[in-house]
C-alpha cells in the first residue's frame, strides 16, 4: 500500500512540471501566433523589406499585426511604396485598425486600397524573395506590375460549405487575390490562363504558389476548388493551410 502511494505522488512531482511547462509553451506560441510579442521583446531581429532569404518569418510578420509605428517604419524602401490609411472600427466583423494603401510592392506596381500592414510586409517579401528571382530565371525579366482581384470586402468566406456563416479575412483586410502578372519585357500571365500551361508561364505560377506559403498562413490556389481557379488567395490570419 506504502510503495503505491509513493509511487502516486512520484507520478505526481513528475506530471505538474511537464505540465507547466507544455502550458507556458502553448501559451508562448499563442503569444507570436496571434501578434501579442511586442517587437522589442521578439527574441528575433526586426523583419525588413529589404532584405532576401530571412529566418523565422511568421514570427517576425506577426509582431506587426498591431504596431501601427513599428509598421510606419518597416514599410519602407526602394522596394515597397506604402501610406497608412485611417482605421475602420469593426462593425459586425468588418473593418479594419492597421492598414495600408499601397501602389508598390517587391518592386512591382501594384494597386491596392487597403491591406493590412501584417499581409502588406508578407507580400512584398513573396514578390521579392520568390517571384523577382524566379522571373528573371525563367523570362529573363523582372515582374514589373502585380494584378488582383481586391483585398477588403465585407463578407463571410465563399467556395467552402464547411466554414459558411464565418468571415473572410477578406473582411479585416487581411487577404489579396492576386491574379496575374506583367513582366518589364511585357510578357503577361494569368493565373485564369496559364495555371495549367504545361509551358514557362504555368510552371512560374506553380513554383511562385508553392514559395508563398513561407509569407502567407493561408494560400490558395485554382488546385484548392473552383472558386479559385482565377486567383491565389493569400492572409495572414488565425489558420495555417497551403492548397
Amino acid at each position: 500500500m506504502g510503495r503505491g502511494v509513493d509511487l502516486m505522488r512520484k507520478r505526481r512531482s513528475i506530471a505538474l512540471p511537464f505540465f507547466l511547462t507544455v502550458l507556458i509553451a502553448a501559451a508562448t506560441i499563442a503569444a507570436f501566433w496571434f501578434g501579442r510579442v511586442p517587437n522589442a521583446l521578439s527574441p528575433f531581429p526586426t523583419i525588413s523589406m529589404q532584405k532576401q532569404g530571412q529566418w523565422f518569418i511568421d514570427p517576425r510578420l506577426a509582431t506587426l499585426r498591431t504596431d501601427r509605428a513599428l509598421c510606419n517604419r518597416v514599410l519602407s524602401g526602394p522596394h515597397i511604396q506604402a501610406s497608412p490609411i485611417a482605421p475602420r472600427p469593426e462593425k459586425k466583423g468588418c473593418g479594419w485598425s492597421n492598414a495600408f494603401r499601397v501602389s508598390k510592392a517587391g518592386g512591382a506596381s501594384i494597386s491596392i486600397r487597403h491591406l493590412s500592414c501584417e499581409t502588406t510586409a508578407g507580400l512584398n517579401l513573396w514578390i521579392l524573395d520568390a517571384v523577382q528571382p524566379i522571373s528573371q530565371k525563367m523570362f529573363g525579366s523582372p515582374v514589373s506590375a502585380v494584378q488582383n482581384f481586391g483585398t477588403y470586402d465585407c463578407r463571410n468566406i465563399v467556395g467552402n460549405p464547411m466554414w459558411k456563416g464565418l468571415r473572410s479575412q477578406h473582411a479585416s483586410a487581411n487577404a489579396i487575390d492576386i491574379s496575374g502578372f506583367k513582366l518589364a519585357n511585357g510578357t503577361k500571365i494569368s493565373v485564369s490562363k496559364h495555371w495549367n500551361d504545361k509551358g514557362p508561364k504555368g510552371r512560374f505560377l506553380r513554383h511562385i504558389h508553392r514559395k508563398s506559403c513561407r509569407y502567407f498562413r493561408v494560400s490558395l490556389g485554382p488546385n484548392f476548388n473552383p472558386a479559385h481557379h482565377d486567383h491565389f488567395h493569400f492572409d495572414r490570419g488565425l489558420f495555417w493551410t497551403c492548397k
